[in-house]
């Protein structure tokens, strides 16, 4: 799981920091600035978990058991739903596309609940 997870962790934090550019220097001026700060929350939390991801592949060599994997494969369960349908509202206007991002946004809660058991179980762990 390492070598997925540092994978997804450089795939996200690739294009996280590349929309971040679009948005500053291509939809600035394409996009209301509600889109657009919609747009950039996408980002952050795309950004944000990009990093978790990274941090799970480190301690994914450490902690064993299924839980650090449930973390990591949740942040980028999260980030394709949360992230990928605020980007999909702002660029398309279909607000219906909104109903989508709450469950992006319990993928997240999950991937840092089922990390936080694993650090639980490690320190209870003989």
């Amino acid at each position: 799981m390492l070598r997925s997870f540092l994978m997804l962790a450089a795939f996200f934090g690739f294009t996280g920091v590349a929309l971040g550019a679009f948005a500053a220097h291509g939809l600035k001026e394409r996009l209301s600035a509600e889109y657009l700060a919609i747009f950039h929350t996408g980002v952050l939390y795309q950004l944000i978990h990009a990093l978790a991801l990274l941090g799970v592949a480190v301690l994914a060599t450490h902690i064993p058991g299924r839980l650090i994997n449930f973390a990591g494969f949740s942040f980028a369960i999260g980030i394709l739903l949360f992230s990928g349908s605020l980007y999909a509202l702002t660029l398309t206007g279909i607000s219906k596309l909104g109903i989508i991002t709450p469950f992006g946004g319990l993928a997240f809660l999950f991937g840092w609940s089922m990390l936080g058991l694993a650090a639980w179980r490690l320190g209870s762990a003989p």
